[in-house]
């Protein structure tokens, strides 16, 4: 076999970093997409914003999400040698999907894609015990519950913005969300940054582990996030972000359902709140799913009638075969790397 040399730990790097900027351009959607429809920011003005602030998250928040990512593949069980070609397969199978579904205009979780090709990856080069399993298990359920939580926290928001705003007049209030709602998609690209970079961390830090980086003292289990990690993994998910994602945008923004001012700064300030949350206590949820539940639940308020539960049943299939798909393009990624390494 191929033993990874540094130029190959580098490639896959960049492999990895190159992943991180095709989430920005798929999930730069979810924090720009209501701030456009509204025309509270311009297109231009808005990727900027969001980019911006995807960034500065960097800086807050710890790392815990990256180390929750770390811990998929089983470091205890897996040779050294095949972490390497176990994460480059997951890339790769994350990426074609990310690609596929930014194609057709599906705001799906670059997340859940990356934790299942890593997990199909990871089965392919060791088998079920190449994989933590608990850690899985914590995925799959957050990724049923945080867009629950995030459609029952924007109805109720929403309900109560209107129920406090409702005797302004029309123009003076929609004047006021205007302004409120550059502060919720500020906060809304922050908790973006705060978790998605943060698992591109957790795929480069056990590949750091793999080649020595850390030393042989380090807890497997408990991996440090170099700072430059940190640093290149925000600016790649920034400058993603920056190249846009409009196919996504309109899916977001225009088709879930008709989006208002207040709307927006509602769906926004629900969605933060319950991604930041989740980051706080190291959970990666997929910011995809938890924006598009906000905007359907703040679509909600106004009647089942007002959100578009057609184009809604299209995204939720699409998430529900995200780690699936995913997991089996990792598979098949990993065992097609693994029949080249062993002919060199």
């Amino acid at each position: 076999m191929l033993v990874p040399t540094p130029d190959i730990i580098a490639f896959i790097i960049l492999i990895a970093l190159a992943f991180d900027f095709t989430n920005g351009f798929h999930d730069s959607a979810n924090s720009i997409s209501t701030v456009i429809s509204t025309k509270v920011l311009s297109p231009q003005r808005a990727i900027v914003f969001a980019a911006f602030f995807n960034f500065i998250a960097a800086f807050f928040f710890g790392v815990a999400v990256a180390s929750t990512i770390s811990k998929i593949i089983n470091l205890n069980y897996v040779d050294t040698v095949i972490v390497p070609y176990i994460i480059l397969a997951a890339l790769l199978g994350a990426i074609a999907w990310n690609l596929i579904t930014w194609y057709s205009g599906l705001p799906t979780s670059s997340s859940h894609a990356l934790i299942g090709a890593l997990a199909g990856a990871g089965i392919s080069a060791g088998g079920i015990a190449a994989i933590k399993l608990g850690t899985i298990d914590t995925v799959v359920l957050f990724m049923v519950l945080s867009p629950i939580i995030g459609f029952i926290i924007a109805f109720f928001f929403m309900a109560c913005v209107l129920w406090i705003s409702k005797g302004a007049h029309r123009m003076v209030a929609e004047r006021h969300f205007r302004s409120l709602q550059l502060f919720s998609a500020a906060a809304y690209s922050f908790s973006h940054g705060t978790n998605d970079a943060q698992k591109t961390m957790g795929i480069i830090t056990p590949l750091l582990f793999s080649i020595g980086y850390f030393g042989a003292a380090v807890d497997p289990n408990n991996l440090p996030v170099p700072m430059w990690v940190i640093l290149a993994a925000h600016a790649a998910i920034a400058l993603g972000t920056l190249s846009g994602g409009w196919r996504i945008v309109k899916t977001m923004g225009y088709r879930i359902t008709r989006l208002r001012p207040v709307d927006g700064f509602a769906a926004e300030t629900s969605g933060a709140a319950t991604i930041i949350g989740a980051s706080i206590v190291g959970i990666p949820v997929s910011t995809t799913h938890v924006i598009s539940s906000s905007i359907m639940g703040v679509g909600a308020t106004q009647g089942t009638g007002y959100v578009r539960w057609s184009v809604a049943r299209r995204i939720m299939w699409a998430w529900i075969l995200t780690i699936p798909v995913s997991g089996i393009m990792g598979y098949v990624f990993f065992s097609g790397i693994f029949y080249l390494v062993n002919l060199v």
